[in-house]
């Protein structure tokens, strides 16, 4: 493990720094400047760069080859802060492995431009039109794409969707963006770039295919039709523990390596990335680097959000209700170690299909591992945040299966009630809980005036559908979020653990 040396003066994160970087410190060893903007990537965070950006990295350093560059996006004003990190070090950051045999350091090179939208929405939008562009990924958060979670249609209500139909020529989301750069793209003779979704959502590329194609019937029915017809939306499983960057993670960095960097990334040393190989205007040979390239992505997708995602969702809000602050924490504490491990192997497994080259067993055992890792110090807040969003993807496909075959749901909805008691905002003790919801308006109020009964919150359609008219999975709630404010979450989670 590369370490800074006594006294040595932090050194900036720049080109022009990388030689007095310590020699331990693994560094671009190709020229960024010849690199093409062949990938424009859109939604900065830390997951991208933890993630994409280090495959991509590894890809040229061993390649050598110049073809594949990323362009990064910032379409959102809260993504301003990253794009001044970022312009400030040529795009360039310190990813740190953080596991049992210590940290290692690494600086990322594979990302060599970026653009904000809201100060030069023509610049974004000319990037993707460009004939460079071959490749457009993604992370927008699994609520960036305008699903109703209810019934899986597009939202066309959504407040973004209907002002980027009045007024197309200023769009605000994602999918108005695009829809201009295909627009211009078709008009000059281009076909379309391809499409890939690199989000928490089973079927990523097909939602995305399914919710652009809504807007573009809405906006211009006949680049739908063009898009339809030549375009490609691989579906992706993108799977690596990144917690928040925070202040005590730049200091490690400084202290620690000597590199002063605004905006480092602190991932676990796993990683995983499964690929639909359908691209229509080529691809990087991730393959070499690692990622898998595979007909169907389904089968890992859906072992990977049932399994590690639902059990993020089925720890994270019952860990802050008994106060836990950090994911190994949770699996310090037997009660809930055992919570997740029964929903995994009871409620879980039995729905999963065969998954070539993985033993579920094996895979299970090393999501527990994972989880206890202290060195990540993952938040719960961070893995609590848009549960509107996670928890119909996350836990309720497996409750609808459970329920159409006549399985137990019993975890699933005592995950369902710990979020619903947890959007009242305070714990048992009144201790006030971080909470980061984009339906917080509706749904806090909804939780607190409901209290014990959990029907206010089952009836929102756009999230859980028709389970409100399921007797067995609204007993089910019913009884543990009563057990929350009769007993408290303490015992409650006693209760369900025995």
């Amino acid at each position: 493990m590369a370490t800074n040396s006594a006294g040595s003066k932090p050194v900036s994160l720049a080109s022009a720094n990388l030689s007095r970087l310590s020699p331990g410190i693994p560094v671009p060893r190709y020229d960024r400047s010849r690199l093409v903007h062949s990938i424009v990537h859109i939604g900065v965070g830390g997951f991208f760069r933890a993630h994409q950006t280090v495959y991509l990295d590894d890809l040229i350093q061993k390649s050598g080859s110049m073809d594949w560059g990323i362009c990064g996006i910032g379409l959102l004003k809260h993504d301003r802060k990253m794009y001044d990190a970022m312009r400030t070090q040529d795009c360039l950051y310190t990813v740190v492995e953080r596991g049992g045999d210590g940290d290692k350091p690494r600086v990322i090179g594979s990302m060599t431009g970026f653009l904000f939208a809201p100060d030069d929405p023509e610049a974004v939008i000319e990037k993707m039109a460009s004939p460079v562009c071959r490749i457009v990924t993604m992370t927008i958060t699994e609520g960036g794409y305008y699903v109703n979670s209810g019934t899986g249609a597009f939202d066309a209500e959504h407040p973004d969707i209907k002002h980027d139909l009045a007024d197309p020529a200023h769009p605000c989301c994602v999918f108005g963006y695009l829809a201009l750069a295909l627009e211009r793209r078709k008009a000059r003779g281009l076909g379309p770039f391809t499409l890939m979704s690199c989000d928490n959502m089973q079927n990523n590329g097909d939602v995305l295919k399914k919710m652009l194609l809504a807007f573009l019937n809405l906006r211009n029915r006949e680049l739908g039709i063009w898009l339809a017809e030549k375009g490609a939306f691989p579906n992706s499983m993108v799977d690596r523990i990144t917690p928040v960057t925070t202040d005590d993670h730049r200091a490690m960095v400084r202290d620690t390596f000597g590199i002063d960097d605004a905006w480092p990334v602190v991932p676990e040393p796993f990683r995983q990335w499964v690929i639909e190989d359908h691209f229509v205007e080529g691809r990087p040979r991730w393959e070499d680097v690692g990622a898998q390239m595979v007909s169907n992505v389904l089968p890992y997708e859906k072992m990977k959000l049932r399994l590690l995602n639902a059990s993020h969702q089925a720890l994270c809000y019952i860990g802050m209700l008994v106060g836990h602050d950090y994911v190994h924490q949770t699996m310090e504490d037997p009660r809930i170690r055992k919570l997740v491990r029964t929903m995994m192997d009871v409620e879980v497994t039995p729905l999963l299909p065969p998954v070539p080259g993985i033993d579920l067993d094996e895979y299970k055992a090393t999501l527990i591992e994972r989880f206890a890792n202290p060195a990540i110090m993952d938040q719960l807040s961070r893995i609590g945040t848009e549960g509107s969003a996670r928890i119909p993807k996350f836990i309720l496909p497996s409750v609808n299966d459970q329920l159409a075959r006549g399985g137990p749901v019993k975890i699933a909805a005592f995950t369902v009630a710990a979020w619903f008691r947890y959007l009242t905002g305070v714990d048992d003790a009144g201790k006030k809980l971080p909470i980061i919801e984009p339906m917080e308006a509706k749904l806090c109020p909804l939780a607190k005036k409901g209290g014990a009964d959990p029907r206010p919150m089952l009836a929102v359609h756009e999230l859980f559908g028709d389970l409100d008219k399921s007797a067995v999975f609204v007993a089910e709630v019913e009884s543990a979020l009563k057990s929350f404010y009769e007993k408290g979450a303490v015992a409650t989670l006693e209760s369900y653990t025995k």
